[in-house]
């Protein structure tokens, strides 16, 4: 996909990935609406930009669906949507309902209701891209939350489905995978630091596979390299995992 001229959508654009997403496709010449529940600072940072900025609470389906009709009501039609927001709260199994009820839909069912809703203006128009944001954690895991660990698996299944099920009706997919991004949400897992990027590489990242249309998207080789030593020796990945676990959580 060329992004010049694309009409773009970023949720979870008022900073960090999402911010550096929308900044990015603006550069590259695309009309960006930007989306976040934080009004103030994603309305300051939209305008900074060049975007339009919309606020939502991509928690509520009744939000993702009216971000979507606002953005058709006004710019007319959505040539990508990038669903980034997230949540990673300090949770176990344990922690209440409400909160593992609040990942799930930040996380994963944001990511399902905003296909649930863009794909039958996509699908008319016989051509649409998704691009929806997991993590490393979502084909390895997350050594201290279980939560971020399993929505962001969802999240790569969600995507993988969509890619294959919808490809011959003009859709395309890409699912980002990213290991340490220099954002606050790392301040939850230092030894993610240690190679960890910019956002403005990531954004380089993401353009050139969105240029090439591909479905993974990951910014360290090592991800995939776990990833293929996970599938190889399951057995061996979740002892290296408990030995990992014990250094930097424990």
């Amino acid at each position: 996909m060329e992004l010049k001229d694309k009409v773009v959508v970023v949720t979870g654009a008022a900073s960090g990935i999402g911010l550096g997403l929308a900044a990015r496709f603006v550069a590259e010449g695309a009309t960006v609406v930007a989306s976040d529940i934080a009004v103030e600072a994603g309305t300051e940072q939209a305008e900074r930009i060049g975007a339009r900025f919309v606020p939502a609470d991509v928690g509520t389906e009744a939000e993702v669906k009216a971000l979507v009709e606002c953005v058709l009501g006004r710019e007319g039609r959505i040539d990508l949507f990038c669903s980034n927001a997230g949540f990673a709260p300090h949770m176990d199994p344990m922690s209440d309902q409400s909160l593992w009820d609040a990942i799930v839909n930040v996380n994963f069912n944001s990511q399902l209701w905003a296909a649930r809703h863009v794909l039958p203006h996509m699908l008319e128009r016989g051509q649409g891209y998704l691009l929806n944001t997991a993590s490393a954690a979502g084909l390895l895991t997350e050594l201290g939350n279980p939560g971020y660990a399993a929505t962001k698996h969802a999240c790569v299944g969600l995507a993988e489905w969509l890619a294959f099920a919808y490809a011959d009706r003009g859709i395309r997919v890409s699912v980002l995978c990213p290991e340490g991004v220099r954002t606050p949400i790392l301040d939850d897992a230092p030894y993610l630091l240690h190679n960890a990027i910019t956002v403005e590489e990531l954004a380089d990242t993401v353009v050139e596979a969105l240029h090439d249309e591909r479905f993974m998207i990951a910014t360290h080789s090592s991800t995939l390299r776990q990833f293929q030593q996970k599938a190889a020796d399951y057995e061996g990945y979740i002892e290296q995992l408990m030995v990992m676990r014990k250094e930097v959580v424990d």
